[in-house]
């Protein structure tokens, strides 16, 4: 994958991420945030837990979207120099 077509396809699932997390579908922000993780390669994918109660969606979010959006830093450097 290019890093047009990576950038492309992050930024619509940043957008649809930003948009069920604003209101306040956090079990759809964490199924958005696995589809994310999903993209990136192997050994740069983080190892979620699965998400089983709704309740937990929310600070599942908060705390490993900032922990992706670092990683998703990492392999769009990567494929800078490839």
């Amino acid at each position: 994958m290019s890093l047009q077509e990576f950038d492309a396809l992050i930024d619509r699932m940043k957008l649809a991420y930003e948009y069920a997390e604003n209101l306040g579908q956090y079990v759809d922000a964490a199924k958005i945030l696995y589809q994310m993780n999903d993209q990136l390669p192997d050994d740069l994918q983080l190892t979620f837990e699965e998400l089983d109660d709704p309740e937990a969606a929310k600070p599942f979010v908060k705390q490993h979207y900032t922990e992706l959006k670092s990683v998703i830093v990492d392999y769009r450097q990567r494929l800078m120099i490839s």
